[in-house]
């Protein structure tokens, strides 16, 4: 039996094979050498929101802060070892995921929820969660509610192109209560809805509703009520075609847990080079060639963790009790120390 007729689909594997060799292919036809390109242009391009206080906002000066923004300096730290190397792209809930499935950015950093829809969908990856959180209700202090059971026929205020809604309607149906919602295509104008009186209610995650709440006129007037109506895993994603990248954000994630579990802090990373305990000794990089398998230096979280702190540190300066929104740590307290945050170790 003559082999002519396998001669082309030979060579076209022996050519897959060799393309996928040199990096050119990854999953889905798409380039998958994010590190070289991001190498190559000198900065990692986050997308990140609008600006919501503690996870991504421009000071008068344009200088960017926030938890978000901070996991988009660790990635550039763990790259370059220079936190500034990144570049901060302002994006639309609505045009978000689209802008990372398209090459836009190389990372979303955007208090995002993790579903599977949206990996699915738009061929996404999450690759943690560094903010645990839930959807909730902000309502007027007076008239008094203690809980979202009270708010039978409200009018609620609520931002489109979210999973907000779902929720809330849901919660709602759940307990046979009657409702009016209030859509806006942004944040902002929800909010001005609801200081106008237009609505009885600001639904959106916790986190968020701490933030907007400051920018009312009398953010003491205002409380968030107890009840907590969905799970948010908020975190970083990547495309899915190139998992050298993902890996790399992804163990930027984990290290950041890691490094407070381990009482690795921006103050005594220096001290933790010369340790002893074969846990911080793989952390910082003076054991074993775990940062070389991800194209990164032996020292990438050591780098990580000088420019940033860990992720109690992070958490503390943006968002937790001694900062402007004064949130509790709630589940997002290490495993260890009651909450849920946990990682995979280095080894």
């Amino acid at each position: 039996m003559s082999n002519r007729k396998f001669k082309p689909v030979l060579l076209s594997c022996v050519a897959f094979v060799a393309a996928a060799a040199a990096g050119i292919v990854a999953s889905g036809g798409a380039s998958a050498q994010t590190l070289k390109a991001v190498k190559d242009r000198g900065a990692v391009i986050c997308g990140v929101s609008h600006g919501l206080a503690g996870f991504g906002m421009p000071d008068a000066n344009g200088a960017w802060s926030g938890l978000d923004v901070d996991y988009c300096r660790a990635v550039a730290a763990a790259v370059f070892n220079d936190p500034s190397k990144v570049q901060f792209v302002p994006i639309s809930v609505e045009e978000r995921f689209d802008a990372l499935k398209s090459g836009k950015i190389d990372v979303l950093a955007h208090n995002s929820t993790w579903t599977m829809s949206r990996e699915a969908n738009y061929g996404l990856t999450f690759v943690g969660v560094n903010y645990y959180d839930g959807q909730g209700f902000l309502v007027h202090r007076l008239p008094e509610k203690a809980s979202a059971l009270e708010l039978d026929g409200a009018k609620v205020c609520v931002q489109k192109g979210t999973t907000t809604i779902d929720n809330f309607e849901d919660y709602f149906k759940a307990n046979n209560m009657k409702y009016d919602v209030v859509e806006e295509t942004s944040q902002d104008d929800a909010v001005k809805d609801y200081s106008a009186g237009k609505c009885d209610v600001l639904t959106s995650d916790v986190s968020q509703l701490y933030a907007l709440r400051l920018q009312l006129a009398k953010p003491g007037d205002n409380v968030i009520l107890p009840d907590v109506i969905s799970k948010e895993p908020l975190g970083l994603a990547v495309r899915q075609d190139d998992p050298q990248w993902a890996d790399i954000v992804k163990w930027v994630t984990f290290a950041l847990i890691n490094a407070e579990e381990l009482g690795v802090s921006s103050k005594t990373v220096d001290d933790a080079l010369k340790s002893n305990k074969p846990a911080v000794r793989r952390l910082v990089g003076a054991e074993g060639n775990f940062g070389e398998k991800l194209g990164l230096s032996a020292d990438w979280a050591a780098n990580v963790v000088r420019a940033v702190g860990n992720y109690g540190e992070i958490f503390e300066r943006n968002v937790g009790s001694h900062s402007k929104l004064g949130i509790p740590r709630g589940l997002n307290e290490l495993w260890s120390t009651g909450g849920i945050q946990y990682a995979p170790p280095i080894r």
